[in-house]
């Protein structure tokens, strides 16, 4: 097979870049760490948007595994074994056989404690990780490790301190540069920013994340979190910034975030923000292109669901194809439907009793205002009115419930 050629290529070019005072092992196999650096490799090209890489890296992580499971203590007396081995777990690799391999080892304070956190982060243990790990300091250990280690921290700290978070995040970028884990810090980075109102930051970072991995496969995770971020920081946020980021995309993908950005602005009522995604989708969409694009459409009318023109809005969801939107638009645009058809239909008197003067003095002021009187379950068409305001209020909930 092309892939199997291609992973035993990468492993050869790993052997062939290690210190020429290196010699082969005498077994003939290739060490832990120069597997480990192969993985590194492939997943590099990953982050350039090689999507041949990804069947490799799991091929890859299978042979390094099956690597690992033969492997003697003997084997750890180099270090590099040993810090590849801490790397091929945070990249993926099988829990199982590292803690295999860890407790056949015996290690010194650090180097259990790197263990025992990173088996713990891979585990999903977040509070145990966190102990474990809590004095190590990815900026002193060996350069080949740090950067992996400062991502998992990073990751870590998410939640428990955005500030630390960040740094490490920081520090994984900038000593990984055009690695996979700088793209992986420059997400985490981005969203977190977003979470903590840094706008300035959020700025700067998705710009580089643009410039540099939009081809990465997790590229739409990034999107994800570009398009939270704008709706968030959208009170303080320099929207002509936003455009050149977007604008440097290309149009397809300028066109997509823009419709999520208008889809977000219209579910929030965030009438700004959805006339900067129309002003953009005019920008990126070819004029060759017939009609709007149905999506559009539906934002634009969400937007208005609740003004005085709900007769205007109902006609134009009314001309939205269904068969041109994904599963969750569909629901969007259903409820939409059902509200607009609620708002705009004529109040039913059927049940409401009619005014009689004579009996004005029993039932009381407060029901003759609308407002019936505790314990009598009186209800005007005043109430009605009212009852509808309260529905338009809540439209914006039950279009966000839609979409969950």
């Amino acid at each position: 097979m092309r892939w199997a050629t291609a992973v035993l290529s990468v492993l050869a070019l790993a052997a062939a870049a290690d210190l020429p005072a290196r010699a082969e092992p005498a077994s003939g196999r290739l060490e832990p760490y120069q597997m480990v650096y192969s993985l590194q490799l492939l997943q590099d090209r990953i982050a350039d948007g090689d999507q041949a890489a990804l069947p490799m890296q799991r091929k890859l992580l299978e042979l390094i595994d099956a690597r690992l499971a033969e492997s003697t203590p003997e084997d750890f007396s180099d270090d590099r074994n040993f810090r590849s081995l801490m790397i091929y777990a945070m990249s993926g690799g099988n829990p199982t056989t590292v803690q295999k391999v860890v407790s056949r080892l015996i290690l010194g304070d650090q180097r259990a404690r790197m263990s025992a956190g990173v088996l713990e982060y891979v585990r999903g243990q977040t509070s145990r990780a966190v102990s474990a790990l809590k004095d190590i300091d990815p900026r002193e250990v060996e350069p080949d490790i740090g950067p992996s280690l400062a991502l998992v921290k990073g990751t870590l700290y998410v939640n428990m301190d955005a500030a630390q978070s960040l740094a490490f995040f920081d520090f994984a970028r900038l000593a990984g540069p055009g690695t996979l884990l700088e793209e992986a810090a420059l997400r985490g980075s981005v969203s977190l920013s977003a979470e903590v109102g840094d706008g300035d930051r959020f700025a700067r970072l998705s710009e580089q994340y643009v410039r540099r991995f939009l081809r990465s496969p997790y590229a739409s995770q990034f999107a994800d979190y570009f398009v939270s971020g704008v709706a968030k920081l959208h009170a303080t946020a320099k929207l002509d910034r936003i455009a050149d980021i977007i604008d440097e995309m290309n149009d397809e993908q300028s066109k997509v975030v823009y419709l999520r950005i208008a889809r977000q602005a219209a579910i929030d009522r965030l009438d700004e923000l959805l006339v900067f995604a129309r002003k953009g989708l005019e920008r990126h969409t070819p004029r060759k292109e017939e009609g709007q694009d149905a999506r559009a459409v539906l934002y634009s009318a969400l937007a208005a669901v609740a003004s005085e023109n709900v007769a205007d809005v109902r006609e134009q969801l009314e001309t939205i194809d269904p068969s041109q939107l994904s599963e969750p638009d569909r629901a969007l645009l259903d409820a939409a439907r059902k509200i607009v058809d609620e708002v705009v239909s004529p109040p039913s008197t059927a049940g409401l009793p009619k005014r009689r003067p004579e009996l004005d003095d029993i039932v009381g002021p407060s029901v003759r205002a609308g407002r019936p009187e505790r314990g009598r379950p009186f209800k005007t068409t005043e109430d009605y009115v009212a009852d509808k305001r309260n529905r338009l209020q809540a439209i914006d909930q039950l279009l966000q419930e839609s979409t969950q």
